[in-house]
């Protein structure tokens, strides 16, 4: 129950990579990391950490200097992270699937100078690129062949040639091999946990453009101890996490890979979400620590659903990133066996902020605050008022994973903060037990007639229906209530409904002033890179054919 939870203890507030030193100290002979079959121990991660912020050192790496990593889930991924925060630098994370335009805002804005990344040619040509247009002084290039197993590399490298991007060799390219070749004797750097910056994470934030919110060493282990707490019946150094979230994404960096490491886990590496490859290495591999987002959870347990598939390994699983419907939950536990709850959080927290305990799970809710955090409710127009129990609200959050700001955005930081709370952007209440609900985000709320309609009421709803496998519903113009919601739908293998049987379904749960204008049935529904549903390509979309017919109705 939640008494098993250590509420007491101060927080941990270290350097990040101090949490990988323990784990090496005490587990040197275990497997850390699996990337397709290839396996590190602890031991050897620890050695190449050390050569590679030795070589960042040497590569001006310091206080203050900001180091890129454009990688999918890699080893390199992993070393580079932990050797740039021991080399005392700051980590930028970068989609690798950003393009060029994307890329140099991030570079500019952060001003990161030294960025790591694949020689493949999906990624690597954006990213030279950079060296003459932006403030990038140096790449370190990794090569893909060398981090897999000997014969899948041999046949890579032979059957995948036009796969790989060649970088020329001047000064401002350094091969990882080079990076790590000296002897790992690194100038120790002091870190002060709550000042010094460990990662700046690019997020849309709360309000704007994407913007860089400032996590220091003290946010980043703080939640990794928070998380820690919460996961019963640990195994030290016997674990196994599986990481199909990309790591760039601060879900993955945390959860996956920064409490794994804490755990002594050894981190299953998949470079990208492939159902197929998930359900063999899950068959195969055995990992019992799994966090995803519902996406994920949905797809397998319509692989898992037809049978043939061992998942008994999985004990524990947090999902994040977007709502868990309580079917994906309930059938993901029935086919796995395992624990599967719900939390919430944001980058700007590191991510996590609350979570289900693991043996008190309250359906719907996204659980409590972790240890050492307050979740308060304010009034959305007044965010000097907080709110009772069970009144709804702007969720404002502090704790010890709480960001210090925006990078170099003093007016952003100073709107997102409101009597030293987070302002998350979220709507929710809090009932009797302290149970966290989350209603909707105040920008997707839909003001239809001047009354609130929240779209995740109506997902929720349209989630009840046995054949709906996906929902996302936005808001649309309407010439008389001004906006009005419209929901997309992808629907279940093998099942079958109509629009307005949908329509007809949501009459028994929604309020008319809820229900969709329109229901449309898509074979596909747009996603994010972690995997959640995303409604930004469906918003653009609507407003271009709106934009489209205000043409047409003008030159009639």
């Amino acid at each position: 129950m939640q008494d098993t939870i250590d509420w007491q203890s101060p927080i941990a507030a270290t350097a990040v990579s101090a949490v990988l030193d323990e784990t090496v100290r005490r587990f040197a002979d275990r497997p850390a990391l699996d990337f397709l079959g290839r396996r590190t121990s602890y031991g050897e991660l620890g050695r190449m950490v050390d050569m590679a912020a030795r070589g960042f050192q040497q590569l001006g790496v310091r206080k203050g200097v900001k180091v890129g990593l454009c990688l999918p889930n890699t080893p390199y991924f992993v070393v580079c992270y932990y050797a740039v925060l021991k080399a005392g630098g700051t980590v930028v994370n970068f989609n690798p699937l950003y393009v060029e335009r994307e890329i140099a805002h991030q570079i500019k804005d952060s001003g990161t100078t030294i960025m790591v990344t694949l020689d493949l040619r999906q990624i690597y040509p954006k990213i030279k690129a950079m060296l003459d247009s932006t403030c990038l002084e140096k790449v370190v290039i990794c090569r893909m062949a060398d981090i897999l197993p000997s014969v899948q590399s041999l046949l890579f490298q032979v059957l995948k040639r036009s796969e790989l991007a060649d970088a020329p060799a001047d000064l401002r390219h350094v091969t990882f091999a080079r990076l790590i070749n000296n002897d790992g004797q690194l100038k120790p750097v002091e870190i002060d946990p709550a000042i010094d910056v460990a990662v700046l994470q690019y997020t849309g934030g709360t309000t704007g453009l994407p913007k860089g919110a400032v996590l220091t060493h003290a946010n980043i282990s703080g939640n990794t101890d928070q998380l820690a707490r919460w996961v019963p019946d640990i195994q030290k150094g016997q674990e196994r996490m599986l990481c199909v979230l990309p790591l760039f994404h601060v879900f993955a960096m945390t959860v996956g890979m920064n409490l794994g490491i804490a755990f002594g886990a050894e981190l299953i590496l998949l470079p990208r979400f492939d159902l197929e490859q998930v359900m063999k290495c899950v068959a195969r591999k055995r990992p019992t620590l799994f966090p995803g987002v519902p996406t994920i959870y949905t797809a397998i347990n319509g692989a898992a659903g037809k049978g043939g598939w061992d998942l008994s390994s999985i004990r524990c699983c947090i999902s994040g990133g977007a709502p868990l419907p309580i079917e994906v939950r309930t059938e993901f536990e029935n086919l796995t066996g395992c624990m599967l709850v719900e939390g919430y959080g944001l980058s700007e927290a590191s991510p996590v902020v609350t979570c289900n305990p693991f043996r008190a799970v309250k359906a719907g809710s996204v659980g409590i605050p972790l240890p050492g955090t307050t979740v308060e409710i304010r009034a959305p127009h007044d965010p000097g008022t907080v709110l009772g129990q069970g009144e709804k609200g702007e969720i404002c959050v502090r704790g010890p994973q709480v960001m210090t700001g925006y990078w170099q955005k003093p007016g952003d930081t100073a709107q997102v903060f409101v009597d030293g709370a987070l302002r998350t952007g979220d709507i929710g209440y809090i009932d009797e037990e302290g149970y966290l609900f989350l209603v909707d985000r105040i920008k997707d709320v839909i003001i239809s007639g001047g009354y609130n309609v929240y779209p995740r009421v109506i997902e929720e709803a349209l989630y009840q229906h046995p054949a709906v496998a996906e929902a996302v519903v936005i808001a649309v113009r309407d010439q008389y209530r001004g906006q009005a919601p419209k929901a997309f739908v992808r629907l279940r293998d093998g099942l079958q409904a109509t629009p307005d049987e949908l329509r007809q379904f949501l009459t028994g749960y929604v309020s008319r002033i809820e229900l969709p204008k329109m229901i449309e049935i898509r074979d596909t529904l747009p996603k994010t890179m972690v995997g959640k549903l995303s409604k930004k390509e469906l918003v653009a979309e609507e407003e271009m054919k709106a934009a489209a017919s205000g043409s047409l109705d003008k030159a009639s």
